[in-house]
């Protein structure tokens, strides 16, 4: 009678940090990781050795990091950082460690549970980038947030004002931006890291004025995502997840008026990840509920093509890998939950830390994913490696 393997156990559990590791994520091309802490450490490790390379006190204790990140659109040598403040810091890390300054600093009143979000690109749109002519053409747009909306045509075209593509030796296109939750309650505002400026604000009522729009029926902004699908010809998109469990798309060429909005959690929703190719994702929240949802970008619709139902509440953190095969999620129970991206069903629940799990990220080559927790360690483990021909 066969029996099924049991989950494997960590290869290495990196110790060091002294408080609740908040955040955990792999460098997007090189083999290092990067951690933050509730007392405001920010570690990079080396993911092959599994040693520290360098650690700095980037947060005041008082707030802490929530939020770590890399992308290809910060380059080969920086990382961002984010407080429980708002305060957002970017570093250079080009020597093998962290510059002794940040390179530019974002000081918001914005003191919240949201973590940041770069922009994401989709695979397609990626590679389209190859050409800059077709980069003008598909520019991504900058609204001034100030200006209040009028008319719908007319406010589009006044608050419009495109960014220039610029091309570099990274690759990659277009100005350093990220997604914040806003210092008002339910907006999303979107930054210029280049500028240190605030350059779009996504507001639920400012066209309708509804009151089932409005900022108090949504609470908080809990979760966000920014990504550049090709379906919408460059322009940046964002998902965000509010506090009482309704899930709102915006198409930055209009940012009053959402895409669409549903309401899909029962509870917070605190996570929300895209896909590489920005067809779909998975949200987790406060309540017993994983989604994986689809994106139709010509018709601008959310839609969950499998809803699944855990035995315990509360997810913290959700990660797609690159090759959109699995989906890892972290969990209040202090499990890390592995599933089939594109069939929903389960196939691992790993078991090592001792208290929440904050965070679950995978790394750039597909095998490795590292695991954050309330523990104060982070556990790396090899599951499901992608198969080389």
């Amino acid at each position: 009678m066969s029996q099924k393997r049991p989950p494997p156990d960590p290869i290495a559990v990196l110790r060091g940090h002294r408080a609740s590791v908040m955040d955990a994520h792999f460098h997007w091309c090189k083999s290092l990781l990067f951690t933050g802490s509730t007392d405001g450490e920010l570690r990079i490790w080396d993911a092959v050795q599994r040693r520290t390379l360098a650690s700095a006190w980037a947060h005041g204790a008082a707030h802490g990091i929530i939020c770590v990140d890399s992308g290809p659109s910060l380059g080969k040598t920086r990382v961002v950082s984010q407080g429980r403040d708002g305060t957002v810091k970017c570093w250079d890390i080009e020597n093998g460690g962290l510059s002794r300054d940040p390179i530019c600093t974002i000081k918001r009143s914005s003191y919240h549970f949201c973590k940041l979000s770069l922009v994401k690109d989709s695979e397609c749109l990626v590679q389209s980038e190859a050409s800059p002519h077709e980069n003008q053409a598909k520019s991504s747009c900058d609204i001034d947030a100030n200006v209040q909306d009028s008319t719908r045509g007319e406010a589009q075209r006044s608050q419009l004002e495109s960014y220039d593509q610029v091309q570099d030796d990274r690759g990659t296109g277009g100005a350093k931006l990220i997604a914040v939750a806003g210092e008002q309650a339910s907006e999303v505002e979107i930054w210029d890291l280049d500028a240190a400026e605030m350059c779009t604000r996504f507001a639920l009522n400012a066209v309708s004025g509804a009151a089932h729009d409005s900022s108090t029926a949504r609470g908080m902004c809990m979760a966000v995502q920014a990504f550049r699908p090709s379906g919408s010809q460059g322009f940046l998109n964002v998902l965000a997840g509010y506090e009482d469990g309704t899930m709102v798309w915006w198409d930055i060429r209009n940012p009053g008026n959402p895409l669409t909005t549903m309401k899909c959690h029962s509870e917070p929703i605190l996570s929300v990840t895209v896909d590489k190719s920005s067809k779909g994702g998975v949200s987790g929240g406060a309540d017993d509920k994983i989604l994986l949802f689809r994106l139709d970008h010509a018709k601008g619709t959310w839609m969950i093509r499998k809803e699944i139902i855990l035995d315990r509440t509360g997810t913290a953190d959700t990660s797609i890998r690159g090759d959109e095969k699995i989906v890892a999620t972290a969990g209040w129970d202090h499990r890390v939950r592995i599933y089939n991206y594109r069939k929903g069903n389960a196939l691992a629940i790993l078991k090592y830390h001792t208290a929440t799990c904050n965070a679950v990220s995978f790394s750039n080559d597909f095998k490795m994913l590292a695991s954050a927790s309330e523990d104060s360690t982070v556990a790396l483990w090899e599951l499901y490696p992608p198969r080389t021909t």
